[in-house]
């Protein structure tokens, strides 16, 4: 008797555009496993990604707005959210396989230190090794998490892939080229999603701070783009679905044109603000006095010999240990380890 994984491969195959990536071709897993009977491969792994520590480990990691207070602004847990729902509009429009766009930007955002980009700054300045969130995500999948006792989740070759290379096309389409490398459509995917994502929210957030007014936003985007999220967040992704074609991910030229024009305001004028940055300032104190005690003082929880990769150096033993923590958690260590604390009677 066929097992519901296999009548669903058929529905793949038969629905699917003949660019997606069918679950039935996958290239395997880094060891194999015996095949679920009613979910594909790529539905094995997002399950994995949802279920696993990292990702729940998110919702108290920075976004844009260090360790925010206030309820309604982004992490990077929100974030993650947001670009998979982004991405699987895209897909299911264009055909692809929405399990593993799905999955991919699940996993994307897994190794993101502490403090955001402000974290993965310091320690890509600090370790040997230097340090980047995209392959540090992949570590986590491959190795840092554990699942029955082994390290790792066992993650499809594909959804690796796509987790290892989110940082990369984007760019490509943003610039209206063809990708060099032979990326999977669903990475792709998910590379321009989580693009329309953090522009769209992170002005956001921005207006919500008092950092910026609408009206300070600039002009032609808002005219072509919209002026709340939601149009904005349409007006994209009708761009991505009406200008991909075949095996090109691509933007309708007016529209990318406005993402790039909101996308160097938000660079230009937002993250480097002063009220960001002064807090920034403080974060990199933080991560860089962290990784230097601990490479002198390893903690109990790298010491250990299961901790990670085996083969890997102090240093690189450090930088996982610090890129794993949530800003409260690095925050608490912080003030445990160099502030004296209250005598209390």
């Amino acid at each position: 008797m066929r097992t519901f994984r296999e009548i669903y491969e058929d529905r793949e195959k038969e629905w699917l555009s003949p660019y997606a990536c069918l679950s039935i071709n996958s290239k395997g897993r880094l060891y194999p496993e015996e095949q679920d009977p009613y979910r594909t491969c790529f539905q094995r792994d997002r399950d994995r990604i949802i279920h696993s520590k990292a990702f729940r480990r998110l919702k108290r990691k920075t976004q844009v707005f260090l360790a925010p207070v206030g309820d309604h602004y982004r992490t990077r847990l929100t974030h993650t959210l947001e670009v998979v729902q982004i991405a699987r509009s895209i897909a299911r429009a264009l055909r692809l396989n929405e399990d593993l766009t799905e999955a991919i930007a699940l996993g994307h955002d897994l190794g993101h230190t502490p403090f955001g980009h402000a974290g993965e700054r310091v320690l890509n300045k600090l370790s040997p090794n230097g340090f980047n969130h995209a392959q540090q995500s992949l570590k986590v999948v491959d190795i840092l998490e554990t699942r029955q006792g082994r390290k790792g989740l066992n993650l499809t070759y594909e959804v690796r892939e796509g987790i290892s290379h989110h940082s990369q096309g984007k760019h490509y389409i943003l610039r209206g080229e063809t990708p060099k490398e032979n990326f999977c459509l669903e990475g792709l995917v998910v590379s321009i999603s989580d693009v329309i994502a953090y522009i769209t929210h992170d002005a956001d957030d921005a207006i919500r701070a008092n950092l910026i007014r609408i009206k300070d936003l600039p002009r032609n985007p808002v005219k072509i783009l919209g002026k709340s999220p939601s149009e904005q967040i349409n007006t994209m992704v009708r761009g991505v679905i009406e200008g991909s074609q075949g095996n090109m991910i691509q933007i309708l030229p007016e529209i990318r044109n406005a993402m790039n024009e909101l996308r160097d305001f938000l660079f230009e004028k937002i993250y480097p603000s002063e009220q960001i940055a002064k807090e920034i300032i403080k974060a990199e104190r933080v991560v860089s006095e962290l990784y230097q005690h601990f490479v002198k003082f390893p903690p109990d929880e790298i010491a250990n010999k299961d901790f990670g990769d085996p083969n890997d150096t102090i240093e690189q033993k450090v930088v996982d240990f610090i890129a794993g923590m949530t800003d409260e958690y690095a925050l608490t260590l912080y003030q445990k380890l160099f502030l004296p604390s209250p005598w209390q009677i």
